[in-house]
């Protein structure tokens, strides 16, 4: 093999190697920032189609009812913690250290976006709320299969507290 050749070859496994790395970089960058929407069920028992978990430490959303009676707030902190639950029967259970949307109550839609610590817990870095009573993101709403029942609420319930 001439040198011309020799120089054309190392050009030319260079230039597919580098193009080799940049695309797996980016495939990297790509798939750490990816925020995939799950219900406490697929949580708990994998997706439907694949049985799949999302991975300990995987940043997700989760979307679905929150259970009445689950909500547990510290008196001395912001921290709250929460049960979000959907139609077929999973819950999940979900911790928050920030202020609440106003519009967070039990019994209603919310999604929580966050960091799975445990097989069925979140850790959440931002929780929303519908913003009125016919509103319902359309992931959880696709999720839920609108079969959940409109609550009737109490003074209590209504102020959060």
């Amino acid at each position: 093999m001439n040198a011309r050749r020799k120089k054309r070859l190392a050009l030319a496994t260079a230039l597919i190697g580098g193009v080799a790395a940049i695309a797996s970089l980016l495939l990297y960058a790509l798939n750490s920032n990816l925020n995939l929407f799950y219900t406490p069920t697929e949580i708990v028992h994998g997706k439907k189609d694949t049985g799949v978990k999302p991975e300990i430490g995987q940043r997700i959303r989760v979307g679905g009812m929150v259970t009445v009676g689950s909500l547990v707030r510290d008196p001395e902190s912001l921290h709250v913690e929460f049960a979000v639950h959907d139609a077929a029967g999973g819950e999940v259970m979900v911790t928050y250290d920030d202020l609440l949307p106003d519009l967070f109550r039990e019994g209603q839609g919310i999604v929580a976006q966050g960091v799975l610590i445990e097989g069925g817990k979140l850790e959440a870095t931002e929780v929303l709320a519908k913003h009125d009573e016919n509103y319902m993101p359309p992931e959880v709403a696709e999720a839920m299969g609108q079969t959940h029942e409109k609550l009737e609420y109490d003074s209590t319930q209504k102020t959060g507290y």
